[in-house]
């Protein structure tokens, strides 16, 4: 393909918690990621979507003013997430902050503006640093402080259908609001992580494993619910068990989980690969346990880099490489 002068794409991504914009090239490669996490107030558990919003608001034209400024010659379109999901009634109200600021610089650029999804931005994303070239039929665990879904990925990711996942709170949830509980900063996701990782190096997941019983998450088909596993963690939390033990053995729960549902989702819809993505599996811990499973009992697990599984613009700019040069 000859490499138009105008040769990137401007992604612009406003998740509840994280502004971010980015650039990819004609050739499907990375050349700008910026993000900045929207504030929290200690000892509360998230933002309302209208102050989240407002948070938006303030960060992301100074982050893409930044790209624009020093490659505006080069931006042949703007890419955005519009909202959560590829489904025509999905929204939220946080994903309108970008979608005005892409259609101003669209205009501003005489640029063509390409519309996504929040998830089909974390899909893509995922792809890229994954180092496998998913084509056809796969699975994909979406994972965050806002989302569990367990997704049918066809064409290639074109095409997302959820087939699973939490009827109740999400997985980030439940790390959050146990990382809270514990005295942790929101969101708690890395800080349990960093404990549960060091755990087996400092003898952290047997100190008081006698007091941390956390029963199997149960399972309905390929649905599950998590609220049972945060009143046994918040209980144990006050039952003054090692953070690092707690964390342990909640990543050990988790994975358990997203294992046995993606066994019995590839078996029901004939999907050979398992894809993780959203900030949850960009845990260490998490990662180490999902591949270190035996072989030959479910599909094949997939991880991308863990930088591009949390929430960030690269997927949406991918995305609309894609779309402006098929």
């Amino acid at each position: 393909m000859k490499i138009p002068a105008r040769d990137l794409v401007l992604g612009i991504d406003s998740s509840n918690y994280t502004s971010s914009v980015a650039l990819a090239n004609a050739a499907r490669g990375v050349e700008a990621d910026l993000r900045e996490a929207l504030p929290v107030k200690r000892g509360e558990r998230g933002l309302r979507q209208s102050e989240a919003f407002f948070r938006h608001i303030d960060r992301i034209p100074a982050l893409a003013g930044a790209l624009v400024r020093a490659h505006r010659g080069r931006i042949g379109a703007v890419a955005v997430s519009e909202k959560p999901r590829p489904e025509t009634n999905s929204y939220m109200p946080v994903f309108r902050a970008g979608l005005r600021l892409a259609e101003l610089l669209s205009d501003a650029l005489d640029a063509p503006l390409f519309c996504f999804s929040h998830q089909e931005g974390h899909i893509r994303a995922a792809l890229q640093g994954a180092g496998a070239e998913l084509c056809g039929r796969f699975l994909a665990w979406h994972i965050s402080g806002g989302t569990s879904e367990l997704l049918l990925a066809e064409d290639g990711g074109a095409r997302l259908s959820i087939v699973g996942g939490s009827k109740d709170i999400s997985f980030g949830q439940l790390l959050d609001r146990v990382g809270v509980a514990l005295g942790m900063d929101f969101p708690a996701g890395a800080a349990l992580d960093a404990l549960a990782t060091a755990a087996p190096q400092t003898g952290g997941a047997d100190e008081n494993a006698a007091r941390v019983r956390l029963t199997r998450i149960p399972a309905d088909g390929l649905f599950c619910n998590l609220s049972g596993m945060e009143t046994q963690c918040m209980r144990a939390a006050r039952g003054g068990v090692s953070a690092a033990a707690l964390s342990y053995a909640i990543f050990e729960n988790i994975a358990d989980c997203l294992l046995r549902i993606g066994a019995d989702a590839a078996r029901a819809h004939g999907a050979r690969e398992l894809l993780f993505t959203g900030g949850v599996s960009a845990a260490a811990c998490l990662r180490r346990r999902i591949s270190a499973a035996p072989q030959g009992t479910g599909p094949m697990p997939i991880f991308g880099d863990a930088a591009l599984s949390c929430d960030n613009a690269v997927g949406i700019a991918l995305l609309g490489v894609e779309k402006l040069w098929p």
